[in-house]
């Protein structure tokens, strides 16, 4: 009896099977939507990536501005370059020249308020470098000063004294 049963249920179910050839639409529908979800969370989550990236680039291009400014001042009597105004970077008046860099690291938006800033006092014995942070809201400023200070503001600074 038993055995019987077991094999009608067999059977049963050997026909079932076989008539369920493919998906339904509502199996495809709710694959459908998890893959979008899960492709939403990716593309989100690489944006900010993205964001980190840039700024990495950012705090090491004014690492190589600092480097090449002290480059400078070693040549020439512990004076930097003086520009006693703000200066974006690269400047017309030639500041990569002066600091004998043959191509300046530009940021890659290249737009406000992410362009690299540099100025020094009117004697050429302090300066600031700074840019715009992406990732960060409200934006922050990552600040190089002469006396080896580094990091973050909220406030550009406007003049060679170090705001951190």
């Amino acid at each position: 009896m038993i055995k019987e049963l077991l094999t009608q249920h067999v059977l049963v179910d050997i026909n079932m099977k076989s008539n369920h050839n493919g998906f339904t639409l509502i199996e495809m529908l709710v694959v459908i939507s998890l893959i979008g979800i899960l492709a939403t969370l990716a593309l989100v989550s690489f944006g900010v990536s993205q964001k980190q990236a840039r700024d990495s680039a950012r705090r090491s291009d004014l690492k190589q501005y600092q480097t090449s400014v002290e480059n400078y001042a070693n040549i020439n009597n512990g004076i930097y370059p003086i520009y006693a105004t703000v200066t974006t970077i690269p400047s017309s008046g030639g500041f990569c020249t002066d600091l004998n860099i043959g191509t300046c690291p530009l940021d890659v938006k290249n737009i406000s308020p992410y362009l690299y800033k540099y100025v020094s006092d009117a004697t050429g014995t302090n300066y600031v470098f700074w840019a715009g942070l992406e990732a960060k809201t409200p934006t922050e400023y990552f600040i190089i000063c002469s006396n080896g200070k580094s990091g973050q503001s909220t406030t550009a600074p406007s003049s060679a004294t170090c705001p951190i």
